[in-house]
Order: C-alpha cells, then sequence, then structure tokens
C-alpha cells in the first residue's frame, strides 16, 4: 500500500511546488512593476490644475502703470460685469458704447443711490460704429478704440467729486492731457447725477 501511494504523494507534492513558483513569479512581477512606477512618479514634474486645463485664454487688461493723475488701472474681470447701457456718440467719434458696473455700482443703480459708494467702478467698452455686412440697414461693432474706467473713493479722489478716471487705448493709459478733461465736463453737465453721465438701463 505504501508503495502505491508514493507516485500520488510525488504529483500532490509536484504539484505544490509548481502553485508555489507560480504565485512567487507572480508576485515578483507586480513587485518590479509597482517599484518601475514609484520610479516613474518620482522623476516625473509635478502638474498644477492650470497644466491639466491648458494655458488661460489671454485677458484685456492694462499693464501696471495706472493712469496720467488718478493712477487708476483696467480691473481684471471686468468684462464679466453686469450691462448699465449701452450708447451711442455721434459726430467724429461715431461709436457703439457699453457700460458695465461692478457689484458696488450695479447695486447702487439698482437702488437708486446718488452719490455712488466707495468701490462702486464703471466701466465703458467704444467700438467703431459700422454698417453690418450681412444686413442692410443694420450696424454693428467695428474696430475697438477706447476702455474708460472711473473708480469712486470719496477720500482719495475728494478733488474730483470722488471718483478717480482712467482713459485707455490698446490695455495703455493714453496722457495726462486727455486725463485733465475727465472731471470738468463732468461737473459742468452731470453734477446732480454724481458725476456720472450713464442712467440704468433695466
Amino acid at each position: 500500500m505504501s508503495n502505491s501511494m508514493t507516485p500520488l504523494l510525488l504529483a500532490r507534492f509536484s504539484t505544490k511546488l509548481f502553485l508555489k513558483g507560480a504565485v512567487m513569479q507572480s508576485t515578483l512581477k507586480y513587485l518590479t512593476a509597482m517599484a518601475a512606477c514609484a520610479l516613474f512618479a518620482r522623476n516625473a514634474p509635478v502638474l498644477s490644475a492650470k497644466d491639466i486645463r491648458g494655458p488661460s485664454p489671454p485677458v484685456a487688461i492694462a499693464d501696471d502703470k495706472g493712469s496720467p493723475i488718478y493712477g487708476v488701472t483696467i480691473p481684471g474681470g471686468y468684462r464679466q460685469w453686469e450691462v448699465v447701457a449701452p450708447s451711442r456718440e455721434a459726430g467724429s467719434l461715431n461709436e457703439l458704447r457699453a457700460i458695465l458696473g461692478n457689484a458696488v455700482g450695479m447695486k447702487a443703480y439698482r437702488e437708486g443711490t446718488l452719490p455712488f459708494p466707495d468701490g462702486a467702478i464703471l466701466a465703458k467698452l467704444a467700438w467703431k460704429h459700422v454698417p453690418s455686412p450681412e444686413a442692410d440697414g443694420a450696424f454693428i461693432p467695428g474696430r475697438a478704440t477706447t476702455v474708460q474706467i472711473m473708480v469712486k473713493d470719496s477720500k482719495k479722489y475728494a478733488s474730483t467729486g470722488g471718483w478717480g478716471f482712467g482713459r485707455f487705448i490698446d490695455g495703455k493709459p493714453v496722457d495726462e492731457a486727455q486725463h485733465k478733461t475727465c472731471f470738468p465736463r463732468r461737473l459742468a453737465l452731470v453734477k446732480g447725477h454724481d458725476f456720472v453721465f450713464t442712467r440704468y438701463a433695466p
């Protein structure tokens, strides 16, 4: 009986050795793969959220130099502000315009608050007024001309009705002579509306 069991025991023993070898081989392959991954991760550059999303679209803002006299710059994100009203300037300028307001300015407009509170900022965007090539008798914005900014700070700009002004062409402030004309015109024409021409178009 002992002799008859020998082949069976040998077979079982051989099977165990085979399975044990297979497991060890699989484990060795797994550990090798993990080591390779760890080495790659250590040497790979760290990607930020910006790298993953790709480059951000360019934003049209002025350089660090503010406007003459007032030091006003173009606020980041102003193109996402709400519209106060559109307007058109006839004559030699011949422009279409859109006036935007930040949250403080829009709240004042909606509530009819005058004078505007400190922190209110208004932005005027202007384009040439040109005929539409598709629709006869219609007009569309043409070339962009200026971006004009008004910032309310009653202490900083006390001598100009609490407003600081900036006029920009291609993101750069125009000269001091042009900025000197900003407040006198408003003083003469719209003093009763806190020196602001634009009325809210709900």
